[in-house]
C-alpha cells in the first residue's frame, strides 16, 4: 500500500470515534493489529491495539502512545495507521488491562 498518497489525520481528529477499529500496519506494510479503543484525545492519547490472533480471537491488547502511530485516511476515506514497530515488538509489550 502506498501511504504517501494518504492524508494524515489532524490532531483534532485523533478521537475514539475516528480511530476505533483502524487497521495498523508495520514497517513491512503487513497488517499487524487493529485499534480496539482509545484513551484521551490528541497527541497525548493512548491507543489500545489488538495484536495477533485471528478475527479478534487470541489477540493481545497492548497500549501505545498515539505519537508512535501515524494515523491517516486512504483514498476512500478509511482510517488506518502505520508504526515503525514490528508485530513481534508489539507482542513483547505488557498486556493492556481494561
Amino acid at each position: 500500500m502506498d501511504h504517501s498518497k494518504h492524508t494524515p489525520l489532524r490532531p483534532d481528529e485523533l478521537t475514539s470515534e475516528t480511530v476505533d477499529g483502524a487497521n495498523v500496519y508495520g514497517p513491512d506494510d503487513n497488517h499487524i493489529g487493529d485499534v480496539s479503543h482509545f484513551h484521551g484525545a490528541g497527541q497525548n492519547a493512548q491507543a489500545v491495539v489488538d495484536v495477533g490472533g485471528f478475527l479478534g480471537i487470541g489477540a493481545k491488547p497492548v497500549s501505545l502512545p498515539v505519537s508512535s502511530l501515524n494515523f491517516m485516511r486512504d483514498e476512500s476515506g478509511k482510517v488506518h495507521a502505520t508504526t515503525s514497530m514490528t508485530k513481534d515488538q508489539l507482542q513483547d509489550l505488557p498486556m493492556h488491562n481494561h
